[in-house]
């Protein structure tokens, strides 16, 4: 037997962890959890980021998050929305922090506030103002003075504002835990000397501005007190060294529910297996008393909010999608497992876990308080070879299936296993309900290729694009003019060398060249053939950013937009990098505004040309769709530009940059209900490339088909516990051998019932929810039972019970209970 992490004599650093004398909730920790006016805290966080959605879906999502079993909302600070300008703030619509945590306040959840104020978060430029780069000597999240005054001035006022409305915990709010910096240890060891003073001075700074709660520093072993290190990952379980002082509890700020996804590339899936499993691993193996989910709801990139090359949907694999639907079976699963957990609390929070070895990969870590009567276990497979394993714990067997872990409330009665997921599987369609399919519904406006007797802006040389544009467009027009001496025209060679992201060339008016960088590797040239005239020759080089890099250290010093032009012809190599060049920031549509209702009035618009061209704008009407499900854009027939409407972006689109499997990293593109008008609503579009409006659709997404697999293996539903409970000699009741079998709950979304079963076998179904067919084994009444049951109701339960089937279809074989259904 061993205790883990710390010995008993250790152990006793419980007794004077950090306490905060508060006026409303008193938060205090020590080396086994957050405890709350006296009492331990497990709990389970979601972050939901406010600017990602719309404040008439804060209240569903939080909801949907607390019947989710989550305890804690979490998110960012967002200095770039908050405070535009130098001393000029914004807190309104999706911006309004204050209204945000008072929907969680008003749900009865707590709130985690992630000031930063440099948080990464894949938002453009890591969430500085673009501002901050023109302060002179200014050297981001270093011990550099001029960083240092505007993020304290930055930090104080969300503090302050946060203060003024009594949303800290020590006032009676939501708010149990603020961090201040971000994953800062990732690039501490660049900034040299200038790192470990900053780290100090931040933490210094933050715990004297008195919030009356604890203050976190995620990824950052080396935080000070009385700041709490935490960790960011998806195996924090496996790989976290823990806190840093025996005194500070196991905090994982950012268990990364998928991944973010590129343009360019395929979306990283996590089943909800293996969350369970790690977060089941990081409460036994690291006394793990805080999981937040890295994202809950991830939502929407609107506007240019996306960092370089990210895509307008984040972490649509969550378990609430970017629409704010249930991902199923992620939700669920997880949900069972807070409540599997929460019924072992009062063991967890009572003591460190004792290990026993049950086998070459196989553990299992005892809590058990020192009056013995409550124990909990969590029983390890860490085998992920592919076969089940039988193990002996305090004198019975237990099959583990691989890579998993068995949850015993009491220490005998499996209540969960991470590997065994009962929870319904769900499908979201997508339905078209308005097509953009005539010429006659579409306007254009063609965008102005400037030259450079056009230009204002001047320069001997090559301009960085961001400082030159300082964020105000994605978009820097470069031009040049000369003077050819040949006296006919003549073939050349264009090469043009890009730091990032984007760009299309042009010579004479002409389109000769195009090309792009990819994430990660935003640096590429673009090399044409081109014919030069007699006499003057233009080019005009049209570079785009697709967001701002949001990380590494230095941002500062980051640089973009073209680098090099040169030109080769029968005279020889002709280099413009150090040439007369005139700029344009911004596009003439951006200048006049023409995505909005008042902007679109001073556009010489035209009907829809036959034939489509490269930079193009394009406005349509339509109406708002019926009822209240989400609506998307179906931008397939599209290749990369921006959506605006009723003069609201909703984002970047790049369709033509495809996946390694050659299709679009994203196809839809969110409209929240909120920014329509049940009539005559704009929708304007600028194209870059070549796309076909008339393909565009308006779609509404729902949940149309719900299925759940299970088997007899599976323990039932958890809710099941607390219903029939166990005896005092921890042995099943009667009543609980009956009601607590493994169970097919479907469920259909709201105002839908189950209006067909598409498919229903008691037996040996092959397959899954995903592709499945009848077994050798087969129930002939299946379908039948299941019509009984279900059909034409909301929601329906149905026992994995040969009882319930009549008979054993074929006794002596392990056997399974899959149902498929259609709801409408």
């Amino acid at each position: 037997m061993q205790l883990l992490w710390r010995n008993w004599s250790v152990a006793v650093a419980l007794l004077v962890g950090m306490v905060v004398v508060a006026g409303g909730a008193n938060v205090t920790y020590d080396g086994r959890s957050l405890i709350i006016d006296g009492e331990r805290k497990m709990l389970f966080s979601g972050s939901i980021h406010y600017p990602r959605s719309t404040p008439d879906m804060w209240p569903s999502l939080i909801s949907k998050a607390k019947e989710g079993g989550i305890d804690v909302i979490e998110t960012y600070v967002f200095w770039n929305i908050h405070e535009p300008q130098p001393g000029q703030y914004d807190f309104s619509g999706r911006h309004d922090i204050v209204a945000f945590m008072k929907e969680i306040q008003v749900q009865g959840l707590y709130a985690c506030l992630r000031i930063g104020p440099y948080i990464e978060a894949e938002w453009t430029y890591g969430g500085f103002p673009f501002w901050l780069h023109d302060v002179p000597g200014i050297v981001y999240r270093s011990d550099n003075e001029p960083f240092k005054f505007y993020m304290q001035n930055f930090t104080t006022k969300i503090v302050n504002l946060i203060k003024s409305e009594g949303l800290y915990a020590s006032q009676g709010g939501p708010i149990i835990l603020s961090q201040i910096e971000n994953e800062y240890q990732n690039k501490e060891k660049a900034f040299g000397k200038k790192g470990p003073p900053y780290v100090r001075w931040a933490a210094k700074m933050a715990v004297e501005l008195g919030t009356g709660v604890p203050w976190i520093m995620c990824k950052q072993d080396d935080a000070p007190d009385p700041i709490i290190n935490t960790c960011n990952g998806m195996r924090c379980g496996e790989t976290w060294k823990g806190p840093n002082a025996p005194n500070k509890p196991s905090i994982w700020t950012e268990d990364w529910t998928s991944f973010y996804q590129v343009y360019g590339e395929s979306a990283l899936l996590r089943s909800a297996e293996d969350m369970a499993y790690h977060v089941a691993l990081f409460i036994a193996r690291k006394n793990g008393s805080f999981i937040n989910y890295y994202m809950y709801h991830g939502g929407t990139n609107f506007g240019r909010s996306a960092a370089e090359f990210m895509i307008t949907g984040y972490y649509d694999q969550a378990p609430l999608d970017e629409y704010g639907l249930l991902r199923q079976p992620k939700w669920g699963h997880l949900k069972e497992l807070h409540a599997a957990v929460k019924l072992c609390l009062e063991a967890i929070l009572s003591a460190f876990p004792t290990m026993h070895s049950l086998g070459p990969l196989q553990e299992a870590y005892v809590f058990s308080g020192d009056s013995g009567t409550k124990c909990a276990a969590f029983l390890v497979n860490r085998d992920n070879s592919g076969e089940s394993v039988t193990v002996q714990f305090q004198n019975l067997t237990y099959q583990l299936p691989p890579k998993s872990i068995s949850i015993l409330p009491d220490c005998k009665i499996v209540a969960f296993n991470t590997a065994k997921v009962s929870t319904q599987v769900n499908t979201r369609t997508y339905r078209p309900v308005f097509k953009f399919d005539s010429a006659e519904k579409w306007e254009q406006f063609q965008e102005v290729i400037p030259q450079f007797d056009a230009t204002t802006v001047r320069s001997q040389t090559l301009l960085e694009q961001t400082n030159t544009t300082k964020d105000v467009s994605d978009y820097l027009w470069y031009t040049a003019s000369w003077d050819q001496e040949s006296e006919e025209q003549q073939q050349a060679k264009l090469s043009v060398q890009s730091l990032g992201h984007v760009l299309h060339a042009f010579v004479n008016g002409n389109l000769v060249g195009y090309g792009h960088g990819q994430f990660r590797n935003t640096t590429f040239t673009v090399e044409s053939k081109v014919a030069l005239n007699k006499g003057t020759n233009q080019i005009s080089l049209l570079s785009a950013t697709v967001g701002l890099p949001n990380s590494g250290a230095f941002l500062e010093r980051r640089s973009l937009g073209v680098r090099s032009v040169m030109i080769q012809d029968s005279r020889g190599l002709k280099n413009f990098t150090d040439f007369s060049w005139g700029y344009q920031v911004g596009l003439l549509g951006e200048k006049l505004q023409i995505y909005t209702s008042e902007g679109a009035k001073s556009g010489d618009w035209s009907r829809l040309s036959s034939s489509t061209q490269q930079f193009t704008w394009y406005k349509s009407i339509f109406d708002a769709p019926n009822g209240d499900d989400p609506i998307a854009l179906n931008m397939g027939s599209m290749g990369k530009g921006e959506a605006w409407v009723n003069g609201q972006s909703i984002g970047r689109y790049w369709v033509s940059f495809h996946t390694p499997e050659g299709v679009p990293s994203q196809t839809w593109y969110n409209v929240p209900r909120s920014f329509l008008k049940p009539e005559d609503n704009v929708l304007v579009l600028f194209e870059e490339e070549i796309g076909n409006p008339l393909n565009i659709t308006i779609d509404t997404i729902s949940i149309t088909k719900v299925c759940a697999h299970v088997t007899e293996s599976n323990p039932p539903p958890v809710i099941s516990w607390s219903k029939y409970g166990t005896s005092k000699d921890h042995k099943p009741s009667k009543r609980q051998k009956h009601g607590r079998r493994p169970k097919v709950y479907l469920n259909c979304p709201p105002r839908s019932n189950i209006s067909k079963i598409l498919f229903a076998s008691f037996g040996s179904p092959s397959g899954n929810c995903d592709d499945y067919a009848t077994g050798l084994c087969h129930s002939s009444n299946s379908k039948a039972i299941v019509e009984k049951a279900c059909l034409g109701k909301k929601k329906c339960t149905i026992a994995h019970s040969y009882k319930k089937f009549g008979r054993d279809p074929c006794p002596g074989l392990h056997k399974s209970l899959l149902v498929d259904v259609l709801c409408g």
